[in-house]
């Protein structure tokens, strides 16, 4: 769809998401009558922007608890309306509760199978479904695209099994979370993944980014399209496609903004430079989320993608607050992962900051090692110090542990946490 069309379209739904949510929304009614906010204001896109006020997790999070409303006030609906009650993963928390209406799937669902045609499933496929609900069940979109499903158990530790389902079923499409990659690293040494994946027109994998070292060990190696996807600050997702060049939005779902708050208030983030992701819900009528501050700091762009899409797609820079400040000098995630991923033994990027608070005197670093590849542990610990100071500034205090240990402190069913406090 041409841009104007599509700003048209949004336009049109963000004035009746507006009217909607005040009538029907306990939250929103008192938020913005706090800030002396009424639909009547509100008569284009550039009203929205200048009159409605940003909200928070927290703002809700506030809400329930002063309420004892679960749904923390955004609920629009009675809820024997509500068809399912989904949940994040919890990762930067404690899980947030998705109230969903749908007939045939669900919102969220319905949405991916668009990027599933993307990657490649098409009516007749196989897919490997795995155990879990979390966001939903995903078997009611792979039945609508046409696919044929097959249930596995896929959790941690269950790979080498995985491995022979491929080889039995051939499917074309598998999702993995980070620690299941890590697992078929390992068993790369022993089983030919090649073969194994040779029926497989791609994976996706969301919860936690992939290094580099291992996306291309995946592809090179394992022969397999790996499409990363990720959060639409919770209104949804937003997946790559085939050109791997950002996070495509889908824009008549949400409508994103990319902005800088401060102080003394807020404003527009040029097109590509980095700012904070803000989004609204436009296809979702139990609960919708109304200029929700996300935290992540990305990069925007509404570029045509050379796939051909005409949605804005995004770049993550981090979530705000990501950074360590190190007796002043800030140390960010990325320079961490791409010091520990040269070194052989910890090339699956497995590690932590430990820290109380944001400002620290010293970085310490936890790194999981694969003691199949490891030989003398204190000389990999040389190295890694020498190569986080390289990269940051910073000489690390390590501590060393097997990557099978670390992983064991996921607190998320889905993401592995980078920055704990013990």
């Amino acid at each position: 769809m041409p841009r104007e069309q599509l700003r048209a379209l949004q336009e049109e739904r963000v004035l009746g998401l507006v009217e909607y949510a005040y009538a029907n929304s306990t939250f929103y009614r008192e938020f913005w009558g706090e800030h002396g906010v009424h639909p009547r204001d509100i008569r284009s896109l550039e009203d929205f922007r200048a009159r409605v006020p940003f909200m928070t997790k927290d703002m809700v999070r506030s809400y329930r608890a002063r309420t004892g409303d679960a749904f923390g006030g955004l609920l629009c609906v009675p809820v024997e309306e509500l068809t399912s009650v989904s949940s994040s993963s919890g990762t930067t928390g404690d899980p947030e509760f998705f109230a969903e209406i749908w007939q045939d799937a669900p919102p969220l669902v319905t949405a991916q199978v668009r990027d599933l045609w993307e990657l490649g499933v098409r009516p007749g496929d196989r897919v490997l479904s795995p155990a879990g609900t979390m966001r939903n069940l995903m078997d009611l979109g792979y039945q609508a695209l046409g696919a044929v499903v097959i249930e596995v158990d896929a959790w941690l530790g269950k790979m080498n099994d995985v491995v022979e389902v491929l080889r039995t079923y051939r499917p074309a499409y598998m999702q993995l979370l980070y620690p299941q990659v890590v697992e078929l690293e390992h068993l790369a040494e022993k089983v030919d993944l090649r073969e194994a994946f040779s029926s497989v027109k791609g994976v996706s994998c969301a919860g936690q980014p992939l290094s580099r070292r291992m996306r291309e060990r995946m592809r090179d190696e394992w022969g397999v399209e790996v499409y990363e996807y990720t959060s639409a600050a919770d209104t949804g997702t937003a997946w790559e496609c085939r050109e791997r060049d950002g996070y495509h939005l889908w824009e008549d779902t949400v409508y994103p903004e990319s902005v800088e708050v401060d102080e003394n208030g807020w404003r527009d983030v040029a097109e590509s430079d980095l700012g904070e992701l803000v989004a609204t819900d436009l296809d979702n009528r139990a609960a919708p989320l109304i200029r929700y501050r996300s935290e992540d700091l990305v990069r925007l762009s509404r570029e045509r993608c050379r796939c051909g899409r005409t949605h804005a797609r995004f770049w993550v820079a981090g979530r705000r607050g990501d950074e360590t400040l190190v007796r002043g000098r800030v140390v960010v995630l990325r320079d961490i992962w791409q010091a520990v991923e040269d070194q052989p033994e910890t090339a699956a990027g497995v590690f932590q900051i430990v820290r109380q608070r944001r400002e620290v005197d010293e970085l310490r670093l936890r790194v999981g090692y694969d003691p199949e590849v490891t030989g003398d542990v204190d000389t990999l610990a040389g190295r890694l110090i020498e190569a986080v100071r390289e990269r940051t500034g910073v000489e690390p205090v390590l501590e060393l542990r097997t990557e099978e240990d670390l992983l064991k402190t996921m607190t998320s069913v889905a993401k592995f946490p980078r920055m704990v406090k013990s």
